[in-house]
């Protein structure tokens, strides 16, 4: 695992130090349908953690090394019995359902895929595939839970490429300040917006050191989200507007997907 990617990751947790504030809807959900759980896009263990620590069993899917690293170290700071909860498997999302440490651990009451997740899977052939993953881990009567962020077009029309800065932030790991700009394209056509995000680092007064990644995220729609969770033989139950699951509107920025596997399947 590179310095690079160590250093990306910690500052991913950074970024998301303001909290997104949709734990709070797992936890409730993990309360009706009980577990196991899977998460996929896992990543650092911002949402398992706190699930383990009320007692419930996840099971964690994830490409990044460095994210699975920063999570299997969240897991030791909650404590040996939370942390014991957790199990983490290094794999693609989109091929769970065939990964044996991942079946075993089914089949599960509740499967996350939290806070964008999906966007990250740049095809919507690939998309389509992490909901049938979600699927046929699930326990019949299973809950699949997806939160993606619906663009408006003004969003979009900003991503030409210029520079903004998003915030400035004190990293209470390193100490150090830390800077994050970001620059964004979107192409209408295969509705990927390709994003550059650069973190400087560094004690006042002191040349910053900057780390920089790409990112490339397929924006989706809800009525997308709405036909994979039907090509992969969910019920939809609800597709709310917030983390609080209130009704979609048409200004609403998220689409927080419910879906249940039938009872019978």
């Amino acid at each position: 695992m590179s310095a690079s990617a160590d250093a990306i990751a910690r500052l991913y947790d950074l970024d998301l130090s303001v909290d997104p504030g949709d734990v709070e809807l797992y936890e409730a959900l993990a309360k009706r349908t009980g577990g196991p759980i899977l998460e996929l896009a896992i990543g650092s263990c911002r949402i398992a953690a706190p699930l383990a620590e009320a007692g419930y069993r996840v099971v964690g899917v994830d490409i990044d090394e460095a994210m699975l690293a920063r999570g299997r170290a969240r897991l030791a700071a909650a404590g040996r019995t939370a942390a014991g909860r957790v199990q983490l498997i290094k794999a693609d999302m989109t091929e769970a359902a065939d990964n044996a440490a991942v079946a075993a651990g089914g089949p599960y009451r509740l499967a996350i895929l939290a806070l964008n997740s999906i966007l990250i899977l740049t095809t919507p052939a690939r998309q389509r595939a992490a909901l049938r993953s979600m699927a046929r881990l699930l326990a019949p009567g299973g809950l699949a839970v997806v939160d993606a962020w619906l663009p408006v077009p003004a969003d979009l029309t900003a991503f030409d490429g210029r520079l903004s800065l998003d915030w400035l932030r004190v990293d209470p790991e390193t100490g150090l300040e830390v800077t994050k700009a970001s620059a964004a394209w979107f192409d209408p056509t295969s509705r990927v917006v390709t994003l550059i995000t650069t973190f400087e680092e560094g004690a006042p007064g002191a040349a910053p050191v900057r780390w920089t990644r790409q990112d490339a995220l397929r924006m989706i729609t809800a009525d997308e989200l709405l036909d994979y969770a039907a090509d992969a033989g969910l019920q939809v139950e609800q597709l709310a507007g917030d983390h609080e699951l209130g009704p979609m509107s048409p200004g609403s920025d998220r689409a927080v997907l419910l879906a249940r596997k039938p009872p019978s399947a």
